[in-house]
């Protein structure tokens, strides 16, 4: 008899969180590592969202909450559609989960059946595909290209989908390229969607990350029939440097999200409570440090995609949202260093980590071989640092 099921021994541990682990290993031994490997902001919690969290803990609000999250952050949440994206949702259509990646996993356990298909852009966040597979369906891969801003044009979906498809997950921005779509870009995916009848599964998690004026549309927005198709996954993560209070939420169908709820109720219960007091004063609190953050990220990303497409050989997209670069690297594919050669991103990972002392995401994890996630949610002089020793390193390759 196995002692791990099927599910456990094919699932893989999230590459990301391996990667910065093994950055840490070696920092704690004296290694001095530069780490673009972690998708959370560099910048502290604001101060009023920390001094909301501590008045819950002094008021005594640390006992169990309603499964699905409490009403007043439900309520800030309907406030946060409604003054973002003219979106008009009731608490029954809203559940707070343990952070955006548990609000995913509700979902897929929710609504995927065995032998569904879920269709999900290349390159992707890295734990679409595993999430939609332990859920018993299919993901349907859908290779995008750099030319076109690695995102998926309508003849891509159209080819994607079959009478299967019972989903599309939509990263807009995304995680790892920072593409993100426009309004008409998002219309004509719409259609197609209401035409196939299938959800769209949209993450919006960057939604305020986004640079040189770009507008942010949620498809939900566009009219009632792809909202009424549409699961908005979302948290406090990323926008307010909240990454370890572990706040995510969805918005969507009432139907879905009372699946979602009562799957919740049999796993983690309710999130955190002081953490859902934090994340009231998040979403309706002043926004000032937010736009502070953006502007920082803003003058990293110039700087770092400037730099990478310098580089001999690599290109770089220019995100529009988010705070990673995606620079192409496979020019240097083929070369070797100190006769061992290098074939893919794993190996280009491992050689920027074992040589030049920097932490990057391989690309095949995230189902883009060629490229290298690096995150610039970290300090300029890091960036400055590590770009400096990626250089150097690309330089010994012969």
């Amino acid at each position: 008899m196995s002692i791990l099921s099927n599910r456990a021994k094919n699932l893989k541990p999230s590459p990301t969180l391996a990667i910065n682990a093994k950055a840490k290993s070696m920092q704690s031994q004296g290694i001095k590592v530069i780490s673009f490997g972690a998708g959370e902001p560099d910048f502290d919690t604001p101060q009023n969202i920390k001094q909301a969290a501590v008045k819950a803990i002094e008021e005594g609000f640390t006992k169990y909450t309603a499964v699905g999250g409490i009403d007043e952050l439900k309520d800030a949440i309907i406030k946060k559609f409604q003054r973002d994206s003219g979106l008009s949702y009731k608490r029954s259509e809203i559940i707070v989960s343990c952070g955006g990646k548990h609000s995913f996993y509700n979902l897929a356990q929710a609504i995927f059946d065995q032998g569904d298909e879920v269709i999900i852009p290349a390159p992707y966040w890295v734990s679409y595909p595993p999430m939609v597979s332990l859920a018993g369906a299919v993901p349907i891969l859908s290779e995008t290209k750099e030319k076109h801003g690695f995102k998926m044009t309508p003849e891509d979906l159209k080819r994607a989908v079959t009478p299967k498809t019972k989903a599309l997950i939509l990263n807009s921005p995304s995680n790892p390229t920072g593409s993100a779509y426009t309004k008409k870009e998002l219309e004509k995916i719409a259609e197609i969607a209401i035409l196939g009848n299938f959800f769209v599964i949209s993450d919006e998690i960057y939604e305020k990350i986004v640079y040189d004026g770009f507008e942010f549309v949620s498809i939900a927005s566009l009219n009632d029939e792809i909202r009424k198709r549409t699961i908005i996954v979302h948290g406090v993560a990323k926008t307010y440097a909240m990454t370890g209070w572990r706040i995510g939420y969805a918005a969507g169908p009432e139907e879905i999200i009372s699946a979602m709820s009562n799957i919740q109720s049999q796993s983690t219960s309710n999130p955190t409570s002081i953490a859902q007091k934090a994340s009231v004063e998040a979403l309706i609190g002043p926004q000032n440090e937010v736009v502070k953050m953006v502007k920082a990220f803003a003058q990293r990303r110039n700087y770092i995609v400037d730099r990478l497409n310098k580089i001999p050989g690599v290109s770089c997209y220019k995100p529009v949202g988010a705070f990673y670069a995606f620079p192409n690297f496979s020019p240097y594919y083929g070369k070797s260093y100190q006769g061992k050669k290098i074939s893919n991103s794993t190996e280009l990972a491992d050689f920027f980590l074992d040589v030049a002392r920097v932490a990057v995401v391989p690309g095949v994890e995230f189902g883009a071989d060629p490229f290298e996630r690096l995150s610039y949610a970290t300090s300029m002089e890091d960036i400055r640092e590590g770009l400096d020793r990626i250089e150097e390193a690309l330089k010994k390759l012969t």
